[in-house]
């Protein structure tokens, strides 16, 4: 199995192309998602954040008031910092056991939605492909202040927060253009899955792995065999 690394910028609309590839059947395991899991209440990450960040980061329940922490570190590049040192690790384990099930299920590939993807630099190396979202500067802006429901002061600041899209763009090995109709993006999106599909790098990997497996499994019953042996002739 091989992983597609799919990313963008914050409200280009890397959600919606997942959709699509979730709709041909294409398992999509987001980082997104992995993030808002690992600081549930009593988890590790959970614990750190209220340790470094203190309780006016988390609402009355107990549960991070993730509007309030975005305020906090979008302004300040060292607790931004340190939050991803706190996250990250967690996300990764999380990323990694997903895709581990799915690779278990027989899935030949799957797309790993990373929004983040160039600015941490963790997975670069693990992906066989990487599709970058992108949308016109001004639809990207209205898309987010709408979203998220604050002002454009603060929807220009998450965004430059992030490394620029022409950046993204030039390290890309396929760009989705979704500045128009959700016909048009999925067209570009069901272009490349065809192209996917019709890849073969999930067998050399299934077989590289398959060798790997044989070759420890007789290591192991050679020394067990040697064990048993030696234990005989005492």
């Amino acid at each position: 199995m091989f992983i597609v690394g799919l990313t963008g910028g914050i409200a280009t609309g890397k959600s919606s192309v997942c959709e699509i590839f979730r709709e041909h059947g294409i398992p999509v395991v987001d980082a997104d998602v992995a993030a808002r899991r690992v600081v549930e209440p009593g988890k590790t990450a959970w614990s750190k954040i209220r340790k470094q960040f203190g309780d006016e980061v988390f609402d009355d329940d107990g549960y991070l008031d993730r509007s309030k922490l975005g305020d906090l570190i979008f302004n300040d590049i060292e607790k931004r910092r340190k939050l991803n040192a706190i996250t990250h690790p967690e996300i990764y384990k999380e990323l990694w056991w997903e895709t581990l099930d799915y690779f278990f299920q027989g899935y030949p590939y799957i797309v790993m939605d990373l929004p983040l993807l160039f600015e941490t630099g963790k997975m670069q190396n693990y992906l066989y492909k990487i599709i970058v979202v992108t949308c016109e500067e001004d639809q990207q802006l209205e898309r987010l202040m709408k979203r998220s429901d604050i002002d454009e002061e603060k929807s220009k600041q998450r965004i430059t927060s992030q490394m620029p899209l022409d950046k993204k763009i030039e390290q890309a090995n396929f760009v989705i253009d979704n500045s128009g109709s959700r016909e048009e993006t999925k067209k570009q999106t069901i272009k490349i899955i065809n192209l996917l599909n019709s890849y073969k790098q999930h067998w050399r990997i299934r077989f590289t792995l398959g060798v790997f497996c044989v070759v420890l499994v007789g290591g192991i019953y050679c020394l067990a065999t040697r064990f048993l042996m030696d234990g005989s002739n005492q």
